[in-house]
C-alpha cells in the first residue's frame, strides 16, 4: 500500500541524481515545542529550587555536588536502572529471533540505529524504551506481552517504542523527571531526619527543615504536573508515528485494546512495583483510571488513543482486514 507523501522522504543520490524513496519517523514539531517548553520551565524551577536550598542550608557546595551527581547518574544510567527495576535483560538474536527480526525491519524502514533488545520475565503485558540517545537505547518487552500479541500487533507496539527513541523524548523525560526525583528524596530525607534524628534542635533549625520540606513538596508537585502533561502528548505522538511507519494503525489499536484489558485483570499488588515507571510504558500499569485520576495519568485515555488511530486509518485508506492479519 502506498503511503502518503508526509510519510516518505525524497532523497536524491549525489552521484547519479536518482530519487530514492525512504520511510522514516517524521519530526514532530509540536512534540519538539512541548519538550522545549517543558525543559525550559523545569530548568527555571530547578535553578530556583537549588538557589532556595543554598539559602536555606547555607552550603552551596553540598547542594550543587549532590544535585549534579544525581542528575548525572540518572542521565547516564537510566537504561540500566530501568532494566534492573523491571527484571529485564539484554537478549541476543538466537534467543528471540522473531523479536529481533521485527526490530531490524522497523529500524531499516525508519533509517535509525538499532537499539539493544531486552526481555523482562514479568507477566504484566507491556513494553518500554529507555536510554539517553539513539546510540545508547534499549527497547524492552515483557514475556507477558510476547505471549499475547499477534505479529502485526507486536510490530505496532515496537514501532511506537522506537518512535520514542527517534524523537528523543525518552531522554527528555529522563532528564525532566530528575527534578521530581530530587525533590522527593529531599522530602523523605527531611521527614526521616526530623522523625529519627534525635538530639536537641533549636527553633531556627526546625523552621529551616520545615521550609526545605515545603519548598521541595511544591517543586515536586509542579514538576509532576508538567511531566504528566508532556507524557500524555508524547504517547499520542508515538502512536501516530508508529502507525504511520507500519501503515497498520488498526493493528496498533488492537494491541492497545488487548493489553489495556489484560492489565486491568492483573491483581493490583502485582502492578505496584511497576507503577513507578508508568511514564515509560506503552500502556500504564493501572487497572482503571476513573474520574479525576485521568488528569494525573501519564497516558491519554484508551478512547482518545483509539480515536486518533481510527482517524489515521481513514487517512491511509486502511481496510479493516489489514489490521487483523498476523
Amino acid at each position: 500500500m502506498e503511503m502518503p507523501d508526509a510519510h516518505w522522504n525524497r532523497d536524491e543520490c549525489p552521484m547519479c541524481g536518482v530519487i530514492v524513496m525512504r520511510s522514516r519517523f517524521q519530526p514532530d514539531r509540536r512534540l519538539n515545542t512541548r519538550m522545549g517548553v517543558t525543559l525550559f520551565l523545569l530548568g527555571l524551577l530547578y535553578v530556583a529550587f537549588v538557589a532556595a536550598l543554598i539559602v536555606l542550608l547555607k552550603s552551596w557546595v553540598l547542594v550543587v555536588v549532590i544535585a549534579a551527581a544525581l542528575l548525572g547518574a540518572q542521565y547516564w544510567f537510566s537504561d540500566r536502572i530501568a532494566l534492573f527495576a523491571m527484571r529485564g535483560r539484554i537478549v541476543e538474536r538466537e534467543e528471540y529471533p522473531q523479536l529481533h527480526g521485527v526490530i531490524d525491519r522497523l529500524c531499516a524502514t525508519a533509517d535509525m540505529p538499532k537499539p539493544a533488545v531486552a526481555v523482562s520475565g514479568m507477566e504484566m503485558p507491556n513494553a518500554f524504551a529507555t536510554g539517553r540517545n539513539a546510540d545508547h537505547a534499549v527497547v524492552c518487552v515483557t514475556t507477558g506481552l510476547l505471549r499475547r500479541l499477534e505479529p502485526a500487533e507486536l510490530e505496532g507496539v515496537l514501532a511506537h517504542e522506537l518512535s520514542h527513541v527517534a524523537h528523543r523524548d525518552v531522554a527528555v523525560i529522563t532528564v525532566a523527571s530528575f527534578l521530581g526525583v530530587l525533590a522527593g528524596l529531599i522530602v523523605r530525607f527531611v521527614f526521616y531526619s526530623q522523625l529519627f534524628g534525635g538530639g536537641r534542635r533549636d527553633q531556627n533549625t526546625a523552621v529551616v527543615f520545615m521550609t526545605v520540606m515545603g519548598v521541595s513538596a511544591a517543586v515536586y508537585a509542579l514538576s509532576f504536573l508538567l511531566i504528566r502533561a508532556l507524557c500524555r502528548y508524547r504517547e499520542l505522538a508515538a502512536d501516530r508515528a508508529g502507525a504511520m511507519l507500519t501503515g497498520r494503525p488498526s493493528a496498533l489499536a488492537s494491541a492497545l485494546t488487548k493489553l489495556t484489558g489484560d492489565i486491568a485483570k492483573i491483581p493490583t499488588r502485582d502492578l505496584r512495583t511497576a507503577q513507578a515507571f508508568n511514564a515509560f510504558y506503552f500502556t500504564p500499569a493501572l487497572g482503571r483510571t476513573p474520574g479525576i485520576q485521568r488528569l494525573f495519568s501519564t497516558h491519554p485515555s484508551l478512547e482518545e488513543r483509539l480515536d486518533q488511530l481510527g482517524r489515521i486509518s481513514g487517512e491511509l485508506g486502511e481496510s479493516p482486514a489489514s489490521g487483523e492479519a498476523g
